[in-house]
């Protein structure tokens, strides 16, 4: 499963973070830490975070379906730019 959170729309609501914390993290309070290829087992926490994002910055591919997701994965760190 890939995920892809868009930087520019992330407000830094930290839901993501709540729901799903072994794939999201905040780092400092405006800068959000991910891993884009989060493991299958994740699944229906990830769901509940993609849908609880208020900005709806975050999407999953082959949240809706397909098994082929791929574990482990790098972690990336971005600022929304503030």
């Amino acid at each position: 499963m890939r995920l892809v959170v868009d930087l520019n729309k992330c407000q830094g609501y930290a839901q993501c973070a709540f729901l799903a914390p072994d794939v999201f993290a905040m780092h400092g309070e405006e800068s959000l830490i991910y891993n884009p290829h989060a493991p299958e087992e994740q699944r229906e926490r990830l769901a509940r975070a993609v849908a609880a994002c208020p900005v709806q910055a975050i999407t999953a591919d082959g949240l809706d379906g397909a098994a082929g997701a791929t574990a482990g994965g790098s972690v990336q760190e971005a600022s929304d730019g503030r």
